[in-house]
């Protein structure tokens, strides 16, 4: 460290206390003005609003859908399998070492990153990469 490399410490804005007379700048009315929807306690419009006006969201067509059958997948990289304290990395192994958090619909192995021991390991599904990585080092991949 080095003097031009000092800074001032940094302050946290106090909170602006309303209501507090007429001489702090927000007594009296409290920086809410005069009469009004906002002036009130507990005023003002819900988020959308637009003063009775059909809102945006409700003007706009609909569109698309939620797939009700959709997979979803765990992702998995080469980096997090090289956590793996097994031989054989699955789905409750993986889980059971704290790689992942859930197991969902299964497991997907993405070829993100570098393998560096030989596992066996099995999955829903491999990405061409992440085969070819693992089956380099002697390992084996096993669609389930």
């Amino acid at each position: 460290m080095e003097l031009g490399e000092l800074k001032p410490a940094v302050k946290k804005e106090t909170r602006k206390r309303v209501g507090r007379g007429v001489g702090s700048g927000l007594g009296k009315t409290s920086g809410r003005g005069h009469k009004g929807q906002k002036a009130r306690s507990g005023g003002g419009v819900r988020r959308g609003f637009e003063g009775g006006q059909t809102p945006l969201y409700r003007r706009l067509p609909k569109r698309g859908f939620t797939n009700i059958h959709a997979k979803n997948y765990t992702e998995v990289t080469l980096t997090m399998l090289n956590k793996s304290k097994s031989e054989e990395a699955t789905a409750e192994s993986l889980l059971a070492d704290g790689i992942i958090s859930k197991i969902n619909d299964g497991i997907v192995v993405i070829g993100t990153g570098s393998l560096e021991k030989k596992l066996s390991v099995k999955a829903k599904r491999f990405t061409k990469s992440a085969q070819e990585k693992i089956e380099s080092l002697g390992g084996k991949t096993e669609v389930i």
